[in-house]
């Protein structure tokens, strides 16, 4: 490897024993990234205790090299130590680019490190690419450089931030966002162990106890989700929605303007300022379909929609559409599968 060879690295979080999914979509970006270059390597950081064994997992997603940094004092995520061991891989490696998910961790660990190296970084990123940068106070032409994409503004408006003249380019990166690789068990790599060594002021904070409690709303991992909009009407008519949802054996999501009406609850909302999803099915109710819901489900694999305006923006993005008054459609299709199912 030579000393142009631009590395991308992914913060590998462990999530009950196992790499976290979002890790894994990052991994998938990171090589679509890798081929803007003519020489690259993408790699992931895999911070732990006894976890050397998710080094083949990594691989298999399209990792060619994994640095493994283990000891005790790493077995449970703790800010300085975990940032310690990050700025030290990275300050070896001189990557071109770090990716982490933005996800509790994520949000804790990559501030940390973006400010121990001195560099920037864009937090709850939903895209990124790589392009040239024209800086026109200093004149000058940046090459190839990230584009760390996000919304802005409540939302509103879609930002690109770029950070050419630091390395590494640092983002988070929200779950579901990124389509994972499939695996492929043949792909090999390198598996680096690191020796970090952890200060005693980095240890004051001692973990006495790690518990966890499973999220009452999972919109990233759900097949099915049913979504409610500002149509809906009212809290008491989005039972509605969560009869069809319960029927179907699906989630519950709602759009932006569901929520701020306070319709149903935020861990519900689906968009670029609430959950990105995939689900194999998704029916929106009474969703207009602004650009900023789209872009958080258009991916799914089939898209119902039912909305009395025939000229809703949702429907651009439908598989299926209804037009009618979801309070006469959805009992009727709650019927029909019932029917149909027993």
């Amino acid at each position: 490897m030579n000393d142009t060879t631009k590395k991308i690295l992914v913060f590998a979080e462990i999530e009950k024993g196992r790499v976290a999914d979002v890790s894994l979509e990052l991994i998938g970006k990171a090589n679509e990234l890798a081929r803007h270059f003519e020489d690259s390597t993408v790699g992931a950081c895999l911070i732990g205790q006894g976890i050397g064994n998710l080094s083949d997992h990594l691989f298999s997603y399209g990792c060619s090299e994994v640095y493994l940094a283990e000891g005790d004092e790493l077995a449970s995520y703790r800010t300085l130590p975990f940032t310690k061991a990050m700025t030290d891989i990275i300050s070896d490696q001189n990557p071109e680019i770090v990716l982490f998910g933005a996800t509790p961790t994520g949000r804790d660990l990559a501030p940390r490190v973006a400010s121990r190296l001195q560099v920037g970084l864009t937090a709850d990123c939903t895209d990124l690419q790589i392009g040239p940068h024209r800086d026109a106070v200093k004149d000058k032409t940046y090459e190839k450089v990230l584009y760390q994409i996000r919304p802005a503004f409540g939302g509103n408006i879609i930002a690109t931030i770029v950070s050419p003249e630091t390395r590494p380019q640092m983002a988070t990166v929200r779950p579901g966002v990124m389509h994972k690789a499939e695996p492929d068990e043949k792909n090999e790599g390198v598996l680096k162990k690191v020796d970090i060594a952890i200060p005693e002021e980095a240890l004051g904070l001692e973990v006495l106890e790690h518990s966890t409690s499973e999220h009452r709303v999972d919109l990233g991992g759900a097949g099915i989700i049913v979504a409610g909009g500002a149509g809906v009407g009212s809290r008491e008519n989005f039972k509605l929605i969560r009869r069809l949802a319960e029927v179907l054996g699906g989630e519950v999501g709602a759009s932006r303007a569901a929520v701020d009406g306070g319709l149903v609850d935020k861990p519900h909302q689906v968009g670029q300022t609430g959950t990105t999803v995939r689900p194999k099915l998704y029916i929106a109710c009474g969703i207009s379909g602004a650009v900023q819901h789209k872009v958080g489900m258009q991916d799914s694999g089939k898209i119902i929609a039912i909305n009395t305006d025939p000229e809703a923006p949702i429907f651009d993005v439908a598989h299926y559409g209804i037009v009618g008054d979801l309070n006469q459609v959805v009992p009727k299709l709650i019927d029909a599968y019932k029917k149909n199912t027993r």
